[in-house]
């Protein structure tokens, strides 16, 4: 039983291909090339049919025709389903929900929203359940893709009946299973690059990096930060890269700051905000003074206005991110292979507050 949820996804998104292509089908000819009975491709007609898709005709199936009002189209209210299968429905990914709900709900869509907590195997499941519900015509992924699994995985979503766009990730190769997935994603490399050059505008010669262990987010710094350390402009100011596993981890913290001292490094850019925020409260503790001997950039900004100084951030599109993937899975369902797969990057914003502030610039 399965299988044939699987094939009914499969056969209507390649129905809709062909009638794209042609402007009209056949059910005879259709059944002939599925392998499948012309009873079959009728339900699967009927079933567009009923989401606008396509008109029904005798024997086949056309493009829907619009009427038209004082000479503009009118068009048939779409009704396509979009799965969405998050890692957390808290901390950075409510802002991408609710920018694809936004987008999903101008453009006649609906999201079946799904959380795997940054489980692989409960990413399969939840992706598995959506596909065979046969109740989705697309998919909004953010699969973990920081293991060793992580060509298996994109190689299983690659082979997915329905399409799918990867929301805040990418393959980090190109494979024969990859070439049809489509991404969306913050460019947190560019991110790093605009902290960067703020400290630099501030004054800062000396700056440090510190990223959460685990995060996907993380893996895009790292890059980045190794980027600019072989880019002569700005190699010489970047001192330090550390990592960290929970806020508030007492003795790495310390450590970090201590160091900090020892290499005269005058700016720590740090992700995410709540270590950031930690970062802040021992230098309050250690008598260093915020942005006076240390100042602080974090990455994200849910939480980083929330401080004391009200800490400067980079702050990913994250909204934006949810709204292109639904436009994104639009035009893919609309257009079928007629468009070729997009890769999108996204920039972030600086918001600048009192922790990276040279003391000229402060009010």
């Amino acid at each position: 039983m399965e299988t044939v949820r699987l094939l009914s996804a499969q056969r209507q998104e390649r129905l809709l291909t062909e009638l794209r292509g042609q402007g009209a089908v056949r059910v005879r000819d259709l059944a002939r090339e599925f392998g499948v009975s012309e009873l079959t491709i009728r339900r699967d007609i009927a079933a567009l049919a009923e989401r606008g898709l396509v008109a029904k005709v005798h024997g086949g199936a056309t493009l829907p025709t619009h009427s038209t009002t004082l000479g503009r189209p009118r068009q048939a209210p779409l009704r396509f389903t979009i799965g969405m299968v998050v890692p957390s429905l808290d901390f950075y990914w409510p802002a991408v929900v609710a920018g694809a709900r936004a987008a999903a709900a101008a453009l006649g869509v609906s999201i079946q929203l799904r959380g795997s907590s940054y489980d692989a195997d409960e990413d399969r499941r939840q992706m598995g359940r959506l596909v065979e519900a046969q109740q989705v015509q697309g998919l909004l992924l953010a699969p973990s893709l920081d293991g060793d699994d992580a060509d298996e995985i994109l190689e299983w979503i690659g082979h997915l009946p329905v399409s799918t766009i990867l929301v805040e990730r990418q393959p980090r190769r190109w494979t024969p299973a990859t070439r049809h997935i489509e991404w969306v994603r913050s460019d947190h490399s560019l991110g790093l690059e605009i902290a960067i050059h703020h400290l630099r505008q501030q004054g800062h010669r000396r700056i440090g990096l510190v990223v959460a262990q685990g995060s996907p987010t993380s893996f895009h710094l790292r890059h980045a930060w190794r980027t600019a350390a072989a880019d002569p402009r700005t190699a010489g100011a970047l001192a330090m890269q550390e990592t960290v596993t929970t806020p508030g981890e007492r003795d790495v913290i310390v450590r970090i700051l201590r160091e900090c001292r020892l290499s005269k490094i005058t700016a720590l850019i740090v992700h995410s905000d709540p270590h950031a925020i930690a970062v802040a409260q021992f230098c309050a503790e250690m008598g260093i003074t915020v942005p006076g001997e240390l100042a602080i950039v974090s990455y994200d900004d849910e939480i980083a206005h929330l401080a004391d100084p009200a800490i400067t951030a980079v702050r990913p599109p994250k909204s934006h991110v949810g709204r292109l993937a639904v436009e994104l899975m639009l035009s893919r369902l609309l257009n079928g292979d007629r468009r070729p797969p997009h890769g999108v990057l996204l920039a972030p914003d600086l918001v600048v507050r009192e922790s990276s502030l040279a003391p000229t610039q402060r009010h």
